[in-house]
């Protein structure tokens, strides 16, 4: 177990991509690390798009950046919800000025642009936010899986063993 003691974020919004918030929670547990679902709401079920829920472990003003080791944000609709959190920007600032993994997949890279911390970096999303992820100073190429530095970058669910193998091993780095 790569990750044993690892304590993790995975964000959640309503609408997240199903596949993108699950495989890498399931995965990254497979591997002995702690995943807490932080929403807006404690206790609270949130559903992906397709149907499928989750439960909120804690709130995003109740976690401290500093007692975790790394931070995912899953595609799907919910970044375009995330993002408007000053407390969900920040931590975003906090993990990448730590030079603490941040994953993102799909549209999450909404919640990187508006944390500004993509200038000068290279990254994948999902071509839909190609414009966006260019706009906010990044290099996009369209590759299954991106690292630079502490970031982690993917483009859509065919990519997620890809995604979460390069995770694990910047994490396993770190």
């Amino acid at each position: 177990m790569k990750l044993k003691g690892k304590k993790i974020i995975q964000l959640a919004s309503t609408d997240f991509e199903d596949l993108e918030l699950w495989y890498p929670v399931l995965r990254l547990r497979e591997e002995g690390a702690i995943v807490h679902i932080v929403a807006e709401k404690k206790g609270e079920k949130y559903i992906g798009k397709y149907g499928v829920p989750v439960e909120s472990d804690l709130t995003f003003e109740e976690v401290n950046p500093d007692n975790y080791d790394a931070l995912l944000v899953p595609g799907g609709w919910s970044p375009d919800k995330l993002r408007r959190y000053e407390s969900i920007l920040s931590m975003v600032r906090s993990f990448n000025e730590g030079n603490k993994p941040i994953g993102q997949i799909c549209h999450a890279g909404w919640v990187l642009i508006s944390a500004k911390i993509l200038n000068g970096k290279t990254v994948t999303s999902t071509p839909g936010i190609k414009d966006d992820m260019e706009n906010a100073g990044a290099i996009w190429v369209n590759e299954p899986v991106v690292v630079d530095g502490n970031l982690v970058s993917s483009r859509r669910p065919p990519d997620l063993p890809d995604y979460m193998r390069e995770f694990i091993r910047v994490m396993t780095e770190k």
